[in-house]
């Protein structure tokens, strides 16, 4: 990606706005990355993979920091990164997630529990915390978005442990909304369901064997959605976010949106009622 040229032809949606995104190197926050790039954000890719987060980085005219959110002090330097560099923060984007512990529930591996909700809901909280620290003593408002999940929605798409901590994502970004409202600081969560990234197709990997990534894309697109042939992809998240942060959204906050194709509103299972009875005959 060339910074300059494609920055010139952009929208600058976010021209100016310093933003952190975790988890930043690879699949939706990579995705994220750019997008906020192009749209004008000063970004600082968080992430524990370096030489994908420093060439990420590099090739935005970012920074880099490794990242790990289940450490407090971890993310708490990514935010005095984001103000030494450029004297405040407009946008956290808290998405750094793992995945695991699948099984019954009667045999769940504690240690791999205790990992997930680390990563998913300590590493949201501690970046929540010091994010909106740095907002408040700024006084200029900002956007803390966090990733939650459509297992946060519904049963039987995740293990127990991350349904768990995707659903307390869900309820952490309403208190903390409440809270940091008086600071013009919106908290928001996005929830996305079946985009083919790494963690999702190292998930189908586990149960399937060595399936192909183009496969996980075929099944996501027939099953996880409602828009026939249209699966999700790391981009439409990556806007959803770029909405969030931008104030277009300016009256959004305490909110989960949602991208699924409508997979959680609706099934397709009796779809048959719709046809024309008389066509089908």
């Amino acid at each position: 990606m060339e910074s300059d040229g494609t920055k010139s032809s952009a929208q600058q949606r976010l021209k100016g706005k310093v933003a952190i995104i975790t988890g930043g190197a690879r699949g939706i926050g990579a995705a994220a990355v750019k997008l906020f790039a192009l749209n004008g954000a000063h970004v600082i890719v968080a992430d524990v993979l370096d030489e994908l987060g420093i060439n990420l980085a590099n090739s935005i005219g970012g920074r880099y920091i490794h990242c790990d959110v289940s450490k407090e002090a971890d993310m708490e330097s990514a935010v005095k990164l984001a103000l030494a560099w450029k004297g405040h923060l407009d946008v956290i984007y808290n998405n750094a997630g793992t995945s695991g512990a699948d099984g019954s529930i009667t045999n769940i591996n504690m240690d791999e529990v205790k990992n997930i909700v680390a990563v998913n809901l300590y590493g949201v909280v501690h970046g929540i915390k010091h994010a909106a620290r740095a907002m408040i003593e700024g006084q200029r408002g900002g956007s803390i978005i966090c990733t939650s999940s459509s297992a946060a929605i519904m049963g039987g798409l995740a293990s127990h442990a991350y349904t768990m901590s995707k659903g307390a994502v869900m309820s952490m970004i309403k208190s903390a909304a409440c809270e940091l409202g008086a600071h013009g600081i919106r908290v928001n969560c996005i929830s996305p369901h079946g985009v083919p990234t790494d963690m999702l197709i190292g998930g189908y990997r586990r149960f399937l064997g060595d399936i192909a990534a183009e496969e996980v894309s075929k099944l996501s697109a027939k099953s996880c959605s409602l828009l026939s042939g249209r699966g999700g992809t790391t981009e439409d998240v990556a806007a959803a976010a770029l909405f969030l942060a931008t104030e277009e959204a300016g009256f959004i906050t305490g909110h989960n949106l949602v991208i699924d194709g409508g997979y959680t509103q609706a099934s397709t299972s009796m779809t048959h009622m719709y046809l024309d009875q008389k066509l089908v005959k």
